[in-house]
């Protein structure tokens, strides 16, 4: 008989699931958990995990469900294919079931309640409208939902978990809207049920089979070490579950629970703490952020990627995120020119569950500034989405600081290549528009500021800034001047300020692509302390083609300025560059340019 040989991608396979690459430290949390009894005070018995998409959650959580099973435990992990209570613990007992564990009182009632809905949601000839009632008929008033329609949508918010009452989107329904109210509904289908018990099923389906469900479930857990459920892509199915989900594993209403059940939920943003209240220092909390660099390079071997230039390019390219690490790496590039760009699939990935093309574009728009406030936002936004700035500070990979927000690293850089890639005219104008939004800023600030002292003020400092990051995106080579000539003001504030400068030039440098500004503010940054740093960066200066001869006269060593650092850095009067020299001082002091070169306004 032949024997096939295994292919590559099952070794690379078998290898990650026996290894599995990084999260060392998260692995071992769940791994101590397993050992511990459930009795300890010690035993976690909520986890939550939590991070931006693509930072490897759901194969995390496989990976914890393999060692749980490996322990001897029961488990089972649904995601986003489930919509409702009822139909997450029809998934349960579905995967239980198959590991010899079926809860076989639930699945019979639970089945009677699927027959009962569909008897109800086909018998329309039973509900039809009030005879001689036209819809939309002269005099009739304004459209009404049949007693028909009523039924399908109560019964469709009941097994939801929203019915009011039960849920807690309930809060913003209006119940008669939603199905004309409970007494009125109960009375419509009174008459076609055997029993009492079947019409509780119907129109409360969550507060019948959740108990029956948890008795069973303890009936498991009792004959087992211990019962794990997985619950992924929380960031969607949370709003549907975690009512349900809080009251089953912290309260009593439903029925009890042996301390052997443990729960794991999973998604991009933070639990609502207006569900889960003070219980949440009950939660273990698991953030995932990027790979480190040993991780990433880690699981590039595992897809036999060594070179050391296409491992470069990988990382670069990827963020160091583990989807686009893998992704990557599984295309086996055979040379640094051959790694593709994971931005567009990335930022699809970011924004997956945002259907509304507007704020998809106003999301993606909202990434150009380093950090966004509300007015930066407006400048951005659409007109209809002005006032929805309360939205994007929702968003899982925003972080609120201060009164601004900041964009995750990762998604910010992928966001930022789709845009110059997709449109450069588009992202030049909102860049420019972006950068006289901060000059308007920090001219308004600067009559109330004394000239001399302007890199020293930190709203005006930040503006400028952020002005200069700007124009360097709009256009990397034109505004290398100006940038340039703005550090060298800056060093009438001390290195520290001057570090900053040269910051934000690398970086304008590295998101346009530009690597000449990228080399360049890198190797203004690279000093050891503060008098060593001004010297060096201002020697830099002063061989640097872009900038002019009159700053450069500005930056050479042996002049005066007065910082505190004792370097200096202006001219002195009498060194024989007369009067324009003297101009140049005063200009830089001032924070202007003497001349404007660059075409940027001043």
């Amino acid at each position: 008989m032949v024997q096939h040989r295994r292919s590559r991608q099952d070794l690379v396979q078998q290898r990650l699931r026996d290894g599995f690459v990084g999260r060392s430290g998260e692995v071992a949390v769940f791994r101590d958990n397993l050992t511990r009894d459930p009795e300890d005070p010690g035993f976690q018995f909520l986890f939550h995990v939590h991070g931006l998409g693509g930072v490897g959650k759901t194969t995390l959580l496989r990976h914890w469900e393999h060692l749980a099973r490996e322990s001897g435990a029961v488990t089972a992990r649904i995601g986003d294919e489930v919509h409702s209570a009822v139909e997450a613990m029809e998934a349960i007992g579905g995967q239980l079931e198959k590991q010899g564990r079926p809860l076989k009182r639930f699945t019979k009632q639970v089945g009677a309640y699927r027959r009962r809905r569909h008897e109800l949601e086909t018998a329309h000839d039973a509900f039809s409208s009030p005879p001689g009632h036209r819809e939309g008929a002269e005099g009739s008033g304004p459209p009404t939902a049949s007693v028909s329609s009523a039924v399908v949508t109560r019964l469709g918010l009941a097994g939801l978990g929203l019915v009011p009452g039960v849920g807690t989107v309930a809060n913003a329904l209006d119940p008669h809207q939603a199905a004309l109210g409970t007494e009125k509904l109960r009375s419509a289908l009174a008459g076609r049920f055997r029993s009492h018990e079947d019409l509780q099923l119907v129109l409360t389906p969550v507060e019948v089979l959740t108990p029956v469900f948890l008795a069973e479930l303890s009936e498991v857990a009792e004959r087992s070490s211990r019962v794990v459920l997985f619950f992924d892509t929380f960031e969607r199915t949370g709003p549907l579950l975690e009512t349900w989900l809080r009251d089953i594993t912290l309260e009593s209403r439903h029925g009890t629970l042996p301390v052997n059940v443990q729960t794991v939920l999973c998604g991009q943003g933070r639990l609502d703490s207006g569900c889960w209240g003070d219980a949440l220092d009950l939660v273990q909390q698991v953030p995932l952020e990027i790979f480190t660099e040993d991780e990433a390079r880690q699981l590039l071997a595992a897809y036999d990627v060594t070179d050391r230039q296409v491992v470069d390019v990988i990382l670069d390219l990827s963020g160091r995120l583990p989807a686009w690490v893998a992704a990557l790496g599984q295309a086996r590039p055979g040379g640094p020119g051959a790694v593709g760009d994971p931005a567009d699939s990335a930022v699809e990935r970011f924004l997956k569950w945002e259907t509304d093309p507007d704020r998809r574009r106003t999301a993606l728009a909202c990434a150009l500034p380093r950090q966004l406030n509300e007015d930066l936002y407006r400048l951005l936004a659409p007109e209809p989405l002005a006032d929805e700035y309360a939205w994007l500070r929702g968003l899982t990979f925003v972080s609120v600081d201060n009164g601004h927000c900041r964009y995750h690293d990762v998604v910010r850089t992928a966001m930022l290549r789709l845009q110059r890639a997709q449109s450069p005219m588009r992202w030049e104008a909102q860049h420019t528009r972006l950068a006289r939004a901060h000059r308007d800023k920090r001219r308004a600030l600067e009559p109330s500021l004394d000239a001399a002292g302007l890199w020293k003020d930190t709203s005006w400092r930040q503006a400028r800034l952020e002005e200069m990051y700007h124009w360097l995106c709009a256009d990397p080579a034109g505004a290398l001047p100006y940038a340039l000539e703005a550090a060298i003001q800056a060093g009438t504030a001390g290195s520290v300020v001057l570090h900053r400068c040269a910051r934000t030039i690398a970086q304008a440098g590295h998101d346009t692509g530009d690597e000449d500004a990228a080399a360049l503010g890198r190797r203004l940054s690279a000093t050891e302390d503060d008098a060593v740093a001004l010297a060096r960066i201002l020697t830099a200066l002063t061989t640097a083609s872009e900038l002019g001869e009159e700053y450069r006269a500005l930056a050479r060593p042996g002049t005066t300025t007065g910082t505190t650092t004792g370097t200096t850095t202006g001219t002195a009067s009498g060194n024989g560059t007369g009067n324009s020299a003297h101009r140049t001082r005063r200009a830089a002091a001032a924070g202007r340019r003497p001349e404007s070169r660059t075409g940027f306004p001043q």
